[in-house]
């Protein structure tokens, strides 16, 4: 084994110099709530009465049992819908597990459900400006699901975007208790990615219609299962994995085959062994320490994942009592070489990559590189070298094997000694305009630069409609403002990508400047997202005015409005009308998200917590533009 990485271990110990007291705070929490009994101990016989009187009779008689040979009770929080591929699967789940439970001495309730919202479906639509802020309401539920004390440990069912990362949040909430996350898994492959990605780029140039554009897609997403693009949803699964959250092995194994029902079982199993009633106790507030942040971190950089966990992250990351900023992103990214050529940075979709070695080939080559923080604790075990393993049957039963020595498919995934790229592709960047990240894994390098004059749009589909128009056969920077969380709940604008990457091929430089967000499926035009301090608190790219120069260069991290000092200096931000966002398909209804969020680089959370991030930065003064104006 590799000594550590010098980054890897300076950037760590930066972290936890930042969050110690607030850790210290957190981890008091998680032992004091701990206590000395059993959790339902603490209810009285009315109320242990009410929790245990839908259950079968033999669950009936471990539950009422309240002693030191007290049988563990798991809680199942799921995200089940059958809407919705990635969740669907999840529905057979529960059965499997009370039985697995069962067999090893315990039982397992059905503590409560969580929303589970598709940004597939809501895309480019209105319910997208509540995406975001569901993964701040599904840690609610998350709470609200193991409030009545009478759990020993969760198991944690969830796929997509904002789904896993609020589960995680709201166990992280109970750190006391155990907690493994069992995944569904992607869906076999489809019509590949550069296909349906110049179908939707034909839709989008108006040479073929709706019912073409549509049959692809369905070609695309047709069972259940998650997305095979390596996207939001799959970045979740690599995280738990290399977080040490998941079984090894256990992200990318397609629902509806024997591998993974046993899977599923094991996780329960596994379950009642670290539960607060089992022999190997494995607090889930302990578990999730700076090492193991920096290991997430370290494994969406080198997979190229998605950007909206530079946001997701930060969130989970103070759930623990931990801080982090995009700055720890930036260097540890200078350092991450990148192991993986997946969609949109790449061709290849997750059942490739799993196939060609997964996760378990790439933890081990991080492992032997130093990369990664190998003495940290895990749902499996003590110890992530157990996760240089992959899950497989010998004679019918469930056992691990260690990876292939050598990669099966070097245009998918290499070795450390021979990376796609020396670094991770994801850059902090920082100017005039305030600080943003973007993702330069799918841009190429003659696009990396540019300046530009700035169109200045405040919601998406003014862009396009000026598309339709003709207006953009031009050089440009699209500046789309007024889509961070205070002012629409941050949508993805993953919309414009298929019109600015036509005219990129038309041979125009173009570039995107915004407070929203891109999404795992960030792709090849230089987008600079998630500027903060965003419009909406009067964050300098409110100050932009159209026709300014602005300058994007991915090389260095820099983004500007080539302005005058004193010119800048001088200029008021703008603000506009945003009631118009503020109403239909449930906005109303989060009013107080808006009100509460923090920036992006503090996790956009809602949470009015001492042991949160600090709230966001005081608005600047703003001069007021009529709704939908420019100037």
């Amino acid at each position: 084994m590799s000594s550590l990485h010098p980054v890897l271990v300076a950037v760590t110990q930066r972290i936890e110099a930042r969050s110690a007291a607030r850790r210290e705070a957190y981890l008091a929490r998680v032992r004091a709530a701990r206590g000395s009994k059993v959790e339902r101990g603490h209810l009285s016989c009315t109320n242990l009465a009410h929790a245990m009187a839908a259950a079968p009779a033999p669950a009936k008689l471990m539950l009422k049992e309240i002693s030191p040979q007290s049988r563990p009770n798991l809680a199942i929080v799921s995200a089940y819908n059958d809407m919705l591929s990635a969740h669907q699967p999840l529905g057979a789940f529960p059965a499997w597990i009370k039985e697995a439970a069962q067999s090893a001495g315990a039982t397992a309730q059905f503590a409560g459900g969580v929303p589970a919202m598709c940004d597939g479906v809501t895309q480019g639509q209105a319910g997208m400006e509540l995406s975001l802020f569901s993964r701040d309401v599904i840690a609610m539920a998350t709470a609200v699901a193991l409030s009545h004390q009478m759990f020993d440990a969760g198991l944690y069912l969830g796929v997509c975007d904002k789904i896993v990362p609020g589960l995680l949040i709201g166990a992280l909430v109970f750190g006391h208790l155990p907690g493994i996350f069992v995944p569904g898994g992607p869906m076999t492959s489809g019509m590949g990615n550069d296909e349906k990605a110049r179908i939707r780029a034909l839709y989008a140039e108006g040479k073929i219609g709706r019912a073409e554009l549509l049959d692809a897609e369905m070609q695309s997403y047709h069972s259940a299962g998650t997305c095979t693009f390596y996207g939001t949803a799959n970045s979740n699964q690599m995280l738990m994995e290399i977080m040490g959250l998941h079984l090894p092995g256990s992200a990318f194994v397609n629902p509806g085959t024997p591998l993974r029902e046993a899977l599923t079982r094991a996780a329960a199993t596994r379950a009642v062994a670290i539960s607060a009633e089992g022999p190997e106790y494995t607090p889930i507030g302990e578990l999730v320490d700076a090492r193991v942040i920096v290991n997430g971190l370290v494994g969406l950089l080198c997979t190229g994942g998605s950007t909206n966990h530079t946001i997701h992250l930060v969130a989970i990351a103070r759930a623990a009592g931990i801080d982090i900023n995009w700055t720890d992103f930036d260097d540890l990214s200078k350092a991450v070489p990148t192991l993986t050529k997946l969609y949109p940075n790449g061709r290849a979709d997750v059942n490739q990559f799993h196939a060609a070695g997964g996760m378990g080939f790439v933890i081990r080559e991080l492992l032997a590189a130093g990369l990664l923080h190998p003495d940290v604790q895990t749902v499996a075990g003590p110890g992530l070298a157990r996760y240089a393993q992959e899950p497989g049957f010998d004679g019918g039963q469930l056992v691990w094997r260690p990876v292939n020595d050598e990669t099966l498919d070097r245009d998918i995934l290499r070795p450390v000694s021979d990376p796609f790229a020396p670094d991770g592709g994801l850059k902090l960047m920082t100017g005039n305009l305030g600080r943003a990240v973007i993702k330069v894994s799918a841009v190429k390098p003659e696009y990396r630069v540019i300046t530009a004059p700035a169109l200045i749009f405040d919601d998406q589909d003014d862009l396009l409609a000026a598309f339709k128009r003709g207006e953009l056969e031009r050089d440009f920077v699209a500046v789309i403002r007024f889509q961070g969380p205070a002012a629409n709940g941050m949508p993805e604008l993953h919309k414009l990508m298929p019109t600015l990457g036509v005219l990129q091929e038309r041979g125009f430089k173009v570039a995107l400047v915004t407070d929203g967000r891109m999404s795992g499926a960030s792709g090849k035009v230089p987008s600079a997202i998630h500027v903060t301090p965003e419009a909406a608190h009067g964050g300098p790219i409110a100050k932009v005015r159209e026709g300014d120069l602005i300058t994007l260069n991915a090389h260095t991290g820099e983004v500007n409005a080539e302005v005058p000092p004193e010119v800048w200096a001088a200029r008021q931000a703008q603000s506009v009308d945003l009631s118009r966002r503020q109403y239909g398909v449930g906005r109303e209804l989060f009013a107080a998200f808006r009100h509460h969020v923090d920036g992006a680089e503090q996790g956009a959370t809602s949470f009015q917590h001492p042991d949160w991030a600090p709230k966001r930065e005081p608005a600047l003064s703003a001069v007021p533009v009529a709704a939908g104006a420019t100037r």
